[in-house]
């Protein structure tokens, strides 16, 4: 196969993969979203840098929004929410953020194939996103990707989409938010 072509499958997964997803999962996510004081993002390898490009976003769109880890990211605690985002749900730094923000009163949402898991258990919004995680033998989707791609592909256009609700519950247009883009460069 050539590199279109291989693109052109990539897409047709992607498009299988949305069509998986809930509405009434994505509208309680975006719910939370809009009613936080504070929103803080986490994610682990390639989906840690999904919820990078996912604060970015949040942050233009007016929201306090952080990535957790970071230097200046203030501490969380009641009214606040915590979104995760990973495949497995079972990443013990990332386990470990959940439990902290949930003793410190602080909603989670998580972003997974695993509902079930162990941050799943603890998640105030749960959305189940299809996808095949890094041990494809535990996969009930078949993909000619590697690892967890279609799972983190999946997670951006996800992340991106929640942003497009969030702008239209807010009358928020592309170009207010471009107000609120890097301008030092």
């Amino acid at each position: 196969m050539d590199t279109v072509q291989y693109a052109a499958k990539i897409i047709e997964e992607l498009q299988h993969s949305v069509s998986f997803i809930q509405e009434a999962e994505a509208d309680r996510l975006a719910d939370r979203l809009l009613q936080a004081d504070k929103v803080f993002v986490a994610g682990a390898g390639r989906s840690g840098f999904m919820a990078k490009s996912f604060a970015m976003r949040l942050m233009q769109m007016g929201l306090n929004a952080y990535v957790v880890g970071e230097t200046v990211t203030p501490s969380i605690g009641k009214g606040d929410l915590l979104v995760i985002g990973s495949g497995s749900g079972e990443t013990k730094a990332l386990v470990s953020m959940a439990q902290k923000a949930k003793t410190l009163d602080a909603g989670v949402a998580l972003v997974t194939i695993f509902p079930e898991s162990a941050i799943g258990k603890s998640a105030d919004v749960i959305v189940r996103l299809p996808g095949s995680p890094k041990d494809k033998e535990l996969s009930r989707y078949n993909t000619i990707q590697p690892m967890a791609s279609l799972f983190e592909q999946t997670l951006l256009i996800f992340y991106d989409a929640i942003i497009l609700k969030c702008m239209e519950r807010k009358g928020i247009t592309g170009s207010e938010m471009y107000g609120r883009h890097a301008n030092l460069e």
